[in-house]
């Protein structure tokens, strides 16, 4: 079986984090771990606190995985301390980690800041450039392009702007009223863009959309497909977790990441 370690921040809720990206990754195939860089108190309703591990704890944490069961993939979410950044981008040069999927998780859906306003420059200088894949929403896409984006030809530029900076592949992901869910890929060796359309599910209920695409896709690369193809079957498995309806919780919702599994094992 292939693996995947997740390095992002707890959710006490469930539908996001690292609880969200073990499910994804669970359901997508392949043995999954975790580098916990936060611990946060949130529901569907928003975010009330958040606590850093200390660095050398994180330090230890990913020592521990990579001496032992060395991950095929890593997807990197929440960190919000520009130390727990240079840690982890330490660690990842030392053991040479492979297929690395980057969310570059600044905002939470409720509006509540996860990056801390110094720790974005160490972001992008120390981190984002170590990536495969950087999967920005548009807000996140907007601070790290430096450009304000509103259609679908903005999109493109930011995305080819970043990729062009960074020297790593970008899937610059739709919505936010701009489109119906489709994505724009940057691909940086080939200079290649590509749309990976999408379907808009009538689901209010998006608690853990980003988390669950990234760790999707970084699943699927550990199972050795393509950048493109990983990201297109990331995408459908998204769509049915949200076409599956779950509704809990007083805000934005978790989605059902199981809704695959055969029935026999859910009774």
């Amino acid at each position: 079986m292939k693996t995947a370690l997740t390095i992002a921040g707890s959710d006490s809720s469930g539908g996001a984090g690292i609880q969200a990206d073990i499910k994804a990754m669970t359901l997508n195939g392949v043995f999954a771990m975790s580098a916990i860089t936060a611990l946060t108190a949130q529901n569907t309703t928003g975010v009330t606190d958040i606590m850093d591990v200390k660095p050398n704890f994180l330090e230890a944490q990913m020592d521990a995985v990579f001496t032992d069961i060395y991950p095929d993939a890593v997807k990197i979410g929440m960190v919000s301390d520009k130390e727990l950044i240079i840690i982890i981008a330490d660690k990842l040069v030392e053991y040479d980690a492979k297929n690395i999927v980057i969310d570059p998780v600044m905002v939470a859906t409720s509006g509540a800041r996860l990056l801390k306003e110094d720790a974005i420059d160490t972001l992008k200088e120390k981190l984002l450039p170590l990536a495969d894949l950087i999967t920005p929403n548009i807000p996140e896409a907007e601070i790290l392009s430096g450009l304000e984006i509103k259609c679908y030809k903005d999109m493109e530029t930011a995305a080819e702007k970043v990729a062009n900076e960074l020297g790593v592949n970008v899937l610059l992901k739709g919505g936010h009223s701009i489109n119906d869910s489709n994505d724009v890929l940057f691909e940086i060796d080939c200079l290649k863009k590509t749309w990976i359309n999408g379907q808009r599910i009538d689901n209010e209920n998006t608690h853990g959309t980003g988390c669950t695409l990234s760790s999707s896709i970084a699943a699927n690369l550990a199972k050795g497909e393509s950048i493109e193809e990983s990201v297109r079957v990331a995408k459908k498995y998204l769509e049915g977790a949200l076409r599956d309806g779950l509704d809990l919780g007083k805000g934005s919702g978790p989605m059902n990441h199981a809704f695959d599994i055969k029935e026999k094992y859910r009774n």
